[in-house]
């Protein structure tokens, strides 16, 4: 019984916390709210919004010096007519959720994105319907980078 338990619990605190950090703008930074992150792995950056430190992303952007189009993963997805899936069928199991790993490209140029780095806002897609995400000043200059180093040719 507990092994069913634990799955469920889980699985409504991250609907709980997706929810909320949805609708609202994220905490300041140490307070353990869901917000924009970036790091780097070798020349690929990764943007992410989700719990730092955690496996817990509700959406991640990779991209390398030089891409058109980042790489789109999550189950929230941009609301963009630009959104292009990877792979069309069956998708692979994502390891982290045991869900379908959902991959696309999007346009570096596209107003999902500009509208990220410029306003602070980006529509997005979820489960439950279309909600905004919210970026803080210092999250926005954080999009700017990811989108500058995108599109340089060097990392």
């Amino acid at each position: 019984m507990l092994k069913s338990i634990v799955p469920v619990v889980a699985a409504l605190g991250f609907a709980a916390l997706a929810g909320q950090a949805l609708t609202t703008a994220p905490a300041a930074p140490g307070q353990g709210a869901a917000g924009w992150h970036l790091l780097h792995e070798g020349a690929m950056a990764k943007l992410a919004y989700g719990l730092p430190d955690s496996d817990q992303v509700a959406l991640m952007l990779t991209c390398s010096p030089g891409d058109r189009a980042a790489v789109v993963y999550g189950d929230v997805q941009p609301r963009s007519p630009a959104l292009t899936p990877i792979a069309m069928g069956p998708q692979p199991i994502d390891p982290l959720s045991d869900g379908e790993a959902f991959e696309a490209r999007l346009p570096l140029t596209d107003a999902a994105l500009t509208g990220l780095a410029r306003g602070g806002r980006i529509a997005v897609q979820t489960e439950g319907g279309d909600q905004q995400i919210r970026a803080s000043r210092a999250e926005r200059r954080m999009v700017q980078g990811f989108l500058s180093y995108c599109a340089s040719s060097h990392a």
